[in-house]
Formats: C-alpha cells, sequence, structure tokens
C-alpha cells in the first residue's frame, strides 16, 4: 500500500523527528526515514535504546524543575513526533497548572502535535511550527506570547535537536536568542550526541547520515558546555544522559548512550 504523507511532507528525504519516531517504534516515518534509521543503527546498534535514554532524561528533567526548581513554563524546541508521556503530561501530574510550548519543523509533527499534547484545564500547551535557525520568530509567535510569560522564569530544553545544526549555522548563537530572552531563574537543558564514548561508531554514523542527505553533528563534552557559558550547571553537570540523576536502582554503563546531557540555571 503506497504511503500517503501529510500536505507539505516531501518523504523523498529522512527527517530527523521521523527517524527518532521509528526508532522509538512508532508508525509516522516513511522509506526514507526508515532506511536512515537503519543506516544509522547499523554503525550504532544501541540507537533505539539512546533514544530512549533521552526520553527518559525528559521525564526525570522535568520532574527536577517542576518539583524542585519550582519551573512552571517550558519551551521546548525540537519536539519531535508526540510520545506519551509527553513533556507536558509529566510536568502537570506534578503542577497541573505548568504551561509548555513545542516547537518543531516537520509538518508531521504538527499534524499530531495538536491532537495529542492536550493540556489539563489549570496549564496550557500549544505548539508552533518553526525552526530553531529562526529564534526571533518563535519568540515574537503570539501562541508563546499568549502562552508563556517571559518576565518569569521558563525552562528551554533542546533535547538531541543541536546536533542538526553545523558550526557554520551558529547554534550557539541560535541558542543565545533564547537564552537571552528569559529571565534570571529561567533554565536551560541540552541532550547531544558525542563521540567521546566510540569515535569510530560515531564517524560512521556521520558518514551514514551524510550520505542519506541528513544533518548530524557530534560534539565533545567542552563543546556542549560552552552552549551553557554564563549559566550555573546543576549537579552532577555534563554528564552521559543514562548518567544524569538516574532513577534508583538505574544499572548497566552509563557510556553506553552516546550523548552528553545538561542543565543549568540563569543567574
Amino acid at each position: 500500500m503506497q504511503e500517503i504523507p501529510p500536505s507539505g511532507v516531501d518523504v523523498r528525504f529522512p527527517h530527523s523527528a521521523r527517524v527518532y519516531d521509528w526508532w522509538l517504534g512508532g508508525k509516522d516515518n516513511f522509506a526514507a526515514d526508515r532506511a536512515m534509521g537503519a543506516a544509522l543503527v547499523e554503525a550504532i546498534p544501541t540507537l533505539r535504546e539512546m533514544a530512549k535514554e533521552n526520553r527518559r532524561f525528559v521525564h526525570r528533567v522535568a520532574r527536577h524543575l517542576v518539583g524542585e526548581a519550582g519551573i512552571r513554563q517550558f519551551l521546548d524546541i525540537g519536539t519531535g513526533i508526540p510520545t506519551r508521556p509527553n513533556l507536558h503530561e509529566v510536568a502537570q501530574a506534578v503542577a497541573p497548572e505548568t504551561r509548555v510550548v513545542y516547537v518543531d519543523n516537520d509538518p508531521i509533527v504538527l499534524a499530531h502535535a495538536r491532537a495529542l499534547m492536550i493540556s489539563t484545564p489549570q496549564g496550557r500547551s500549544e505548539y508552533l511550527h518553526a525552526d530553531l535557525r529562526e529564534p526571533e520568530k518563535i519568540l515574537s509567535d503570539a501562541r508563546l506570547t499568549e502562552t508563556l510569560d517571559l518576565d518569569r522564569p521558563v525552562a528551554l530544553t533542546l533535547i538531541a535537536v543541536l546536533m542538526l545544526l553545523r558550526d557554520s549555522d551558529d547554534p550557539a548563537g541560535k541558542l543565545r536568542a533564547l537564552m537571552d530572552a528569559v529571565p534570571s531563574g529561567s533554565y536551560l537543558a541540552i541532550t547531544h550526541p558525542t563521540g567521546d564514548f566510540d569515535p569510530a561508531a560515531m564517524n560512521a554514523a556521520v558518514a551514514a547520515a551524510t550520505q542519506g542527505g541528513m544533518t548530524l553533528v557530534p560534539r565533545t563534552r567542552a563543546e556542549v558546555e560552552r552552549f551553557f557559558a554564563g549559566w550555573e550547571l546543576v549537579e552532577p553537570g555534563i554528564a552521559p544522559v543514562a548518567a544524569w540523576r538516574p532513577e534508583e536502582g538505574a544499572g548497566g554503563d552509563p557510556h553506553a548512550a552516546y550523548y552528553w546531557a545538561g542543565l543549568a540555571r540563569k543567574p
């Protein structure tokens, strides 16, 4: 049966959100996405588990920010296709009044987001079809300004998204525009793939991505730490994603997931 994509989706090329969806066992992906996902899994066989580790980090950091840091507003950049529990569901389970704005540039995400990202009556969740490369458009969108109060602390979450920007795209500058727009007491959470744990495997993954027309830029621990410049890292600092405040009883090799993770607070 021929797959019929929503309007605006070019299925000839893979998209990171749909590749990620395939890794997580979702069905909102197409042949090019599955081919890319399989090529990357061939390079790094544990990629599906790494994707799950990123989701678990989102849940842990959301519970920490809402339950311990008192955050009630989130701006999630590079949301991906909704995978329950979503960020707002985890946050609102602790504080029902929490507000979340999701941002992604894939029309597939747009097609699902407003149906699946339903807020509690006390809180609010909104979705923007936008791109990290244009932070000013994100910050000026009426759906953001009507949902979030940028005079109050906001948690910025960028989970496995900065890897999609080459250095020539100035990812630090795009991120800094968002960081500068939020007040003292705000937080920034990042996960980012790295070649620090297995350079050969990551090099193979980069080659597969490049061949398939998708950008993948792994970065070192020092490079990831620079994204947080000027903000105060929360313990344990920059850590392997599986080792960032793991759940009690979590085991295994924390370096098995080739991602750095960190959380920092704006002074």
